[in-house]
């Protein structure tokens, strides 16, 4: 079970991409926030560094002191006028502590940890929500990724959004927000997440430990999203197999894939065959770099693989056998990437 014993000591400062949007943020007024984008540019930091700054006993113009009684508790997942929503996984990987049943359950081995928001959870923070705050600072209420609400949970959420009682406040994050209902995100008011320049996350790469010659090819295999490439060097994503990647499912060597999540691979397949997609359309690939990609298949081929791996999506986090699915999508892709186009009758 989580605990406070497990939270970080401090707060990290967020990426300085996001720390001048939470400025902008904190002097416009609101009680509740959607911050939208692709994933990888900072949802989660602003979101807590707006919900810091809210409940901070000595705020500045930039965000939370960072060293008052209410950091600390934020600090150590302990603040009685905080709810975090994320999906139990989450929760667990962030160390933000389960509501006692819910971890009871799951030690237990009733149930596995959900991927999504339950429905009990957001009930819990509407009864949150009705509460006087503890510490006489209001309350704060943070969805992350809210795209992870399905529709009872998210229509539990609808009426207190729209008229929150007291002096709570709510921050939604999403990574997807066209899979919210138009109901939420129109309830809230929106901020689309800055993309940083690239010379800009490359140093922020280079100061969370990515070794430099690692740093640019993670940054395009995560499409120039910074957290995203951090989390590739992390898993062990590191240059040099990105690179080898598109050669190696040519030759159909599952091997390449074989400590990759279904859902990872897939991303990594996806992202190929958008690649050459764009060779046969005269542009220049997006993701990897020419030279490392194999001879393209015919366009005709890698639609029909776009689809499947559109498909293949849909049940990628709830495969019935892992190593069965990445050998098939390296099946697929070996069948795509050596296709040849047919020449037309004249």
């Amino acid at each position: 079970m989580s605990s406070a014993a497990d939270a970080p000591e401090a707060q990290k400062a967020p990426p300085p991409w996001v720390g001048g949007q939470l400025q902008a943020l904190l002097a416009q007024r609101g009680h509740a926030w959607l911050l939208q984008g692709p994933s990888g540019l900072g949802q989660y930091e602003l979101a807590l560094g707006m919900v810091r700054a809210w409940l901070c006993d000595a705020p500045t113009p930039s965000g939370a002191c960072g060293h008052c009684g209410s950091c600390h508790a934020i600090d150590v997942r302990t603040h009685a006028d905080l709810c975090v929503l994320m999906p139990e996984t989450a929760m667990l990987d962030m160390n933000w502590p389960l509501p006692e049943k819910a971890q009871q359950d799951i030690d237990d081995k009733k149930r596995k940890a959900s991927r999504e928001i339950r429905v009990d959870a957001m009930r819990d923070a509407v009864e949150f929500a009705q509460r006087t705050s503890a510490r006489g600072r209001g309350k704060a209420v943070l969805v992350y990724p809210a795209e992870r609400m399905n529709t009872i949970t998210a229509n539990t959420l609808l009426k207190t959004l729209e008229e929150p009682p007291g002096d709570v406040k709510f921050v939604l994050a999403s990574e997807a927000s066209h899979q919210l209902l138009p109901t939420i995100r129109s309830r809230c008011l929106g901020h689309t997440m800055s993309w940083p320049s690239q010379d800009a996350a490359l140093v922020w790469l280079k100061e969370q430990g990515v070794a430099p010659a690692d740093a640019p090819v993670l940054l395009n295999a995560a499409g120039g999203r910074p957290a995203d490439a951090l989390a590739y060097w992390q898993s062990g994503r590191h240059a040099k197999a990105w690179s080898l990647l598109p050669k190696a499912v040519a030759r159909g060597d599952v091997t390449a894939l074989s400590d990759w999540t279904p859902p990872q691979a897939i991303d990594a397949l996806h992202k190929l065959c958008h690649d050459l997609l764009a060779v046969h359309a005269g542009a220049a690939p997006r993701f990897y770099a020419a030279q490392d990609l194999p001879s393209a298949g015919s366009p005709q081929a890698l639609s029909r693989w776009a689809k499947a791996l559109a498909q293949a999506a849909r049940v990628a986090e709830h495969p019935f056998n892992a190593g069965l699915m990445l050998e098939s999508l390296v099946s697929e892709a070996r069948i795509a990437l050596n296709s040849r186009t047919i020449p037309s009758k004249t």
